[in-house]
């Protein structure tokens, strides 16, 4: 049986809508990030990612929140604002557990990624900072420690981090770390707004940068096994492009050899695509794999990543977002090493007015078929003031995968969650209700989150799969799964970090249309490379699959 598509929707009456929930969920923390109605320096205008992640292994999403700071600003004590972890209360809302998780900190938090660095069965956070990065060990308890410093990821260098994610890049079953660095920012050394032309924007005075600012190098951290990490970014070869504007880092296995590989949105400068070399190295192919730039040769402002097999043909793509005047780019991966952009024929070329932010890749109506779903936001708060087509808070979009390797635009059919403009930055996505239904939360500058409730989405069928390693990492990162209904075959990874500087549920969703029962789950280990099949396998069900242990666990969806 192939997964069948819903019917084709006219304007106004999509049978799937997003409608933000987050003040009835009491997600509620209103985020402090640089000036509102003025940004005299980039690190105001960049914003930070968001985590979905289920801190406590109950089987409910939990959410992370990031959070900034104002330049010159003396907060009274304890005033300042901090990060927050929100836990998922299984009835639709959500308690601020922060002050016992003795996860907040204050400052620049800009990043977030997740993975089980040591195996204990806990999923430990990486959070990015402009100043020192953190690790946050998963005690199992419901309280994290910092263990930044035993862990060896300590720097005395102040330094702008922007995505990370986990990845095993030399299958040892241990998750090693990549970071990505945006810019060295010393504040003393940037020009003032309008004062030089890397700080003008349409004969507008805005702050400078990144032009103009000297770029970031990324790290990749090797872990020792032992709790430890070593930095191996020279000897792995991380460091050979040079510095770049990076900021978001995503690890698959784009050419199907079994080995990870990482790509990097970059700002402003062609952008990365690591191909793991199999022996601890890696070599930038971005340029002769068609990834770098556009299909005209241009550098573009590369903010976020998706990543899918959109056309099921086996093969992982990629959706990149860019900056204003431009369009994001759909490269379709051709199976020899090399992409195609196909963003004007596959119809996701038709934006070009948006500052584009995070991304995800989600079957919102579970068609069997990736949709894609995208936030956007202005840098500048002064194209208010001006008559221009563009403003500072921007509404987002979604494009419906036609599975035909067409996409549509029907962000005005999506419901107000879509249509309600923010200046938006990180984007998680997954299924906080367990209700078979993929939903967002969004970080949005200066203003509380967004919490997109999908309604209509489990009108089809489903199925969702928790992988737990056992030879390979616990988290399984690295993980393949392949969900067949009939001829239809679809696959994803399992990955840490990913939109843009986020973190997405590890649970890997499929639609499977009108299919009942799905025909065959298969799963691939990254360590081993061995394959496990298990057939004939109910819909509407979350599964648990433990590596050599075949399905430990099912759990019917909640209604």
């Amino acid at each position: 049986m192939q997964a069948a598509q819903l019917p084709a929707s006219t304007p106004g009456q999509s049978p799937v809508t997003f409608v933000d929930v987050a003040k009835q969920a009491g997600v509620t923390v209103e985020n402090v990030w640089g000036g509102v109605e003025h940004k005299s320096y980039i690190i105001e205008a960049k914003g930070s990612g968001i985590a979905f992640f289920d801190y406590d292994h109950d089987g409910w999403l939990d959410i992370y929140l990031t959070n900034g700071s104002r330049l010159h600003t003396s907060w009274p004590p304890g005033q300042a604002p901090h990060t927050h972890l929100l836990k998922n209360n299984r009835d639709g809302t959500f308690t601020d557990v922060t002050e016992k998780s003795g996860i907040a900190r204050t400052g620049w938090q800009t990043g977030v990624c997740v993975g089980d660095y040591d195996n204990d069965g806990w999923d430990d956070l990486f959070l990015t900072f402009w100043g020192h990065n953190v690790l946050f060990h998963n005690n199992g308890d419901g309280t994290f420690t910092d263990v930044t410093h035993k862990a060896g990821l300590y720097q005395e260098e102040v330094r702008w981090g922007s995505g990370c994610c986990f990845l095993d890049y030399d299958r040892d079953g241990h998750l090693d770390l990549f970071v990505a660095n945006y810019i060295v920012l010393d504040l003393a050394k940037v020009p003032a707004p309008g004062q030089t032309g890397y700080c003008q924007w349409k004969g507008i005075p805005v702050m400078c940068g990144p032009r103009g600012l000297p770029a970031g190098s990324n790290i990749l951290y090797r872990n020792n096994g032992d709790g430890t990490f070593t930095d191996v970014s020279e000897k792995a070869g991380i460091l050979k492009p040079g510095p770049r504007y990076s900021i978001t880092p995503v690890s698959y296995d784009f050419d199907n050899d079994g080995w990870p590989d990482i790509y990097v949105a970059v700002d402003s400068e062609p952008s990365i695509l690591f191909q793991n070399n199999h022996d601890g190295t890696f070599t930038d192919n971005g340029v002769m794999a068609g990834v770098a730039y556009n299909e005209d040769g241009q550098e573009q402002s590369g903010m976020g990543v998706a990543v899918a097999d959109y056309d099921c043909d086996g093969r992982f793509d990629i959706f990149k977002t860019n900056f204003a005047e431009d369009t994001c780019d759909l490269y379709r991966n051709n199976g020899d090493g090399t992409f195609t952009d196909v963003t004007f024929v596959s119809g996701v070329g038709v934006n070009t007015l948006y500052v584009c932010w995070g991304c995800g890749f989600i079957d919102y109506d579970n068609d069997g078929w990736q949709d894609i779903f995208q936030v956007n936001g202005h840098v500048y708060p002064e194209v208010d003031n001006y008559h221009l087509d563009e403003t500072f808070k921007e509404p987002r979009i979604v494009y419906r995968n036609m599975g035909n390797g067409k996409f549509k635009d029907v962000s005005k059919e999506m419901g107000p969650g879509v249509t309600e403009r923010f200046s938006s930055r990180g984007a998680a996505f997954g299924d906080y209700l367990n209700n078979g239904c993929m939903d967002a939360v969004i970080f949005n500058m200066n203003d509380p989150p967004s919490l997109l409730k999908n309604i209509g989405g489990n009108k089809q069928n489903w199925i969702k799969l928790k992988l737990i390693g056992t030879h390979c990492n616990r988290t399984a990162i690295g993980a393949r799964a392949y969900v067949i209904t009939g001829k239809h075959r679809q696959m994803d990874e399992v990955h840490s970090g990913d939109s843009v500087m986020s973190q997405s549920d590890l649970r890997l969703h499929f639609g499977v249309g009108r299919a009942e029962r799905v025909d065959m789950i298969e799963v691939k280990w990254p360590t081993t490379w061995k394959i496990e099949r298990f057939p004939n396998i109910a819909a509407n069900q979350i599964i648990t699959i433990k590596e050599g242990a075949g399905i430990i666990k099912k759990e019917k969806g909640n209604a």
